[in-house]
């Protein structure tokens, strides 16, 4: 099968474990999910099988909304509630104000530390097995963007937030942060991911719903890359982009486009550099036109 699914993970399963229920449901070892989601969360996650796992760096790349609530006073070596306490502060008192203004300090592009409990490899080792044995290396902070901060509840020791972010921001770490900026330590006592790119909580399905029903729960690969620009061949150019050859195609300006076919087949990704295009991710082969 090549689709993609809109999965609503349950807490207390990893991604890893989701895509084992699926490969075995699906009957299938082409498959992989787009952006790990932390064991303790719920969310969508979305699941690519078959030919459509070449996308999945379009899923990794899109924007992803969370709610969260962070609980003041107390941070975890996970920076979660499923971790050991290693700092306790006083919580000191806030207005709605106060902390509308910390969260308004937190929109927009910034640098973020990746935090140890994360699937972050470096040198081969992912950052969370090293935290296993106790280990803490030197991490360089990354560039996320934050476009939204929306509060959503609060009290005198937690709130919680509507977020809208890049890809790469760890919502535990800018929980820390966000604590932090308060007088304060902080702690992520829940999360729940409400859209990955195109794919949206509303519209996701449980595991159960998938195993049960495949086809009625599949996305077509094309759901992943629909915020691209659209650029329909004919048969013989189809032929020639899909099968490797470099192809000019006058007037088309420069970028990434979806290849359709003749008949809107989905074939894949190209870029157009000075009216030529070359093949990026080819989905489907299509096959040269006799005449």
């Amino acid at each position: 099968m090549d689709a993609i699914f809109n999965v609503l993970k349950p807490p207390k399963m990893t991604s890893h474990d989701v895509i084992g229920f699926l490969r075995r449901a699906l009957n299938t070892k082409k498959i992989g999910h787009g952006g790990t989601l932390d064991p303790d969360a719920a969310g969508v996650l979305p699941v690519f099988a078959g030919s459509a796992t070449r996308l999945l760096e379009f899923a990794v790349e899109g924007r992803k909304e969370y709610i969260a609530e962070f609980t003041l006073g107390a941070q975890t070596d996970t920076g979660d509630d499923s971790g050991e306490v290693v700092k306790t502060l006083p919580v000191p008192q806030f207005t709605q104000e106060q902390l509308l203004a910390v969260l308004a300090r937190f929109i927009g592009p910034q640098l973020q530390l990746p935090p140890m409990y994360s699937a972050i490899k470096i040198n081969g080792k992912k950052l969370y097995q090293l935290a296993r044995q106790g280990v803490e290396i030197e991490r360089t902070a990354r560039p996320i963007e934050v476009y939204k901060l929306e509060l959503l509840h609060y009290t005198e020791t937690s709130f919680t937030v509507r977020v809208a972010c890049s890809k790469g921001t760890y919502i535990r770490v800018l929980g820390e942060d966000l604590a932090t900026a308060l007088g304060t330590c902080g702690t992520m006592s829940f999360l729940l991911r409400t859209q990955v790119g195109a794919y949206t909580i509303d519209k996701a399905f449980t595991l159960q719903e998938i195993a049960a029903n495949p086809d009625g729960c599949a996305a077509e690969p094309l759901t992943a890359v629909d915020a691209l620009p659209k650029l329909r061949v004919n048969a013989r150019q189809a032929a020639r982009i899909t099968n490797g050859v470099r192809t000019t195609l006058a007037g088309t300006a420069d970028g990434r486009y979806v290849l359709l076919g003749p008949a809107d087949e989905f074939l894949g990704i190209v870029r157009c550099e000075q009216e030529r295009l070359q093949a990026e991710k080819i989905l489907m082969h299509y096959a040269m036109p006799e005449d």
